[in-house]
Parts: C-alpha cells; structure tokens; sequence
C-alpha cells in the first residue's frame, strides 16, 4: 500500500492510522479477531498501516484501547506514547520504549508535536488492577487534529484546541449501551458544538460487538454514525461531518 503524507485511515474502533508531515502515528491499535468477549465484524485492518510506525498513541489502559497482543504484532520496540500511570504495565510486557505523558505535556514525533489532552473516562485497566490517567491527544503539523479517545462530555472542551482541522470523536462503543464516560451520537455533537473544527470524523463504532452476536449485525455497528451527523446538524450545523467506514481512507488534503 502506499501512504502519502496526508492520509488517514480509520481502522476500525478507536484505531486511526495517521499519515502527517511523513510522520506516521497510529492511536490505541487493537487488531485483532477477538478480543476477550468481543468479536471483529469490520474487515482486519490493511497490513501496510501495521508495519511499525513513527509513535504510537494510547489514550488509556482499556482492554479494547490497550491491547498488548495487538501491540506486540505491530513491535515491542515501537515508541509508545502513554496516559502518566500507564508506563509499567507495558515495560512489564517487554515494551521498551515507552513515554508517559499527563494532560498538557508535549512530545515531539519527527516534526509533529503530540499533546496530552484531559478525558473524562474511568482510569482503571479491570477492576482492581493498575490505574491511568485517560487521555485524548492533539496532533499538530501542518493539520491540526483532536483524538478523543474515550471520554464524556467536559465544558473545558471549548478551549481544547483552538484552530482544530479535524475531531476525531467517538459515537458508542461495542455494546447495545454505553457505560459512564462514553460519548453518544448526542453527546458527541455537544462536543462538536463545543471544539468547532473544520471537519468531523466519528470512531469508536462499527467493530466489535459481544461474540454471542456473531452472525447477526446489530443495529448498534450501524446507526451511531447516522445519529451522530442528525444530531450534529441540528448543534453544530457549521461544522461538516465525515462518516469514514472502517478501513476507509481519506485524503486530508482535501479539507485544507
């Protein structure tokens, strides 16, 4: 596959592969089939986005954001950019390049600058395991653009990242229901409403469902996205809506 360098693609849950300024990033990656009780419906995602890149971005410990098979498939030598707590439940699964970051701090990947931005989201890896500080991240070279990660509403998203190009924002998750630190297709226009960017793409939908759905495609992989651009009509009417299926790719060129 070749890969210019203003490519995105979204491959599926809240795993964006990102091509700027030829620097290549890829958020939180989870690959595979199956993950725990969670089966893949989208397609696997285009190996040429697999092959090590730049840095990649983990928003927060979640198994289904944090996935260390996944990971490990991509390369345990990969720089790793990570909530402030999460650094040692990595080194401990032989990562070695692993960098901490907490809401305002800055890294440098190439000539792209990765700021930790806060989220709302609950901070735990399972009940009772390690904790982190979740995170979204805002990418900036030539475009500017916000990963959310996972997160709910917060009022500090109106002064987020002025000047935004793209929001990459989350609409549901992988269930019939989302749980507490989540955005809807509703809520998810709220923020729109809030960060103002010059374009939006909805994530976080579309890929994994319980495995005892399997054979069937319930309504939940389908609909956010739809919801998301009725509601983002009526809140943010200025900001327009890109509904990227997963495993599409987009030209960023094309929303200078």
């Amino acid at each position: 596959m070749s890969i210019d360098s203003t490519r995105l693609a979204y491959l599926g849950h809240a795993t964006i592969g990102l091509n700027l300024d030829g620097v290549r990033l890829l958020t939180d990656p989870v690959i595979r089939r199956r993950v725990v009780h969670l089966y893949r419906y989208a397609l696997p995602p285009d190996p040429g986005w697999l092959t090590p890149p730049d840095a990649i971005l983990i928003s927060h410990l979640h198994l289904d954001h944090c996935d260390i098979p996944s990971l490990r498939r991509i390369g345990s030598a990969t720089r790793l950019i990570v909530p402030r707590g999460a650094g040692a439940v990595l080194t401990r699964h032989g990562f070695h390049t692993v960098e901490e970051l907490a809401p305002g701090e800055s890294k440098a990947v190439g000539s792209v600058t990765v700021t930790a931005t806060p989220a709302t989201h609950p901070s735990y890896r399972l009940p009772g395991g390690p904790h982190a500080i979740p995170l979204g991240y805002v990418i900036s070279g030539s475009r500017r653009l916000y990963f959310a990660g996972d997160t709910d509403l917060f009022p500090a998203m109106a002064d987020l990242a002025p000047g935004l190009d793209v929001a990459l924002l989350p609409v549901w998750g992988w269930g019939r229901v989302l749980g507490p630190g989540h955005l809807d297709p509703h809520r998810a226009a709220e923020a729109l409403r809030l960060l103002q960017p010059r374009l939006a793409i909805p994530i976080h939908w579309g890929t994994y469902a319980r495995v005892g759905l399997v054979g069937r495609m319930p309504t939940f992989l389908t609909e956010p996205p739809h919801l998301f651009t009725e509601e983002a009509a009526r809140l943010a009417p200025e900001v327009p809506i890109r509904i990227v299926q997963p495993g599409e790719e987009i030209e960023l060129e094309l929303f200078r």
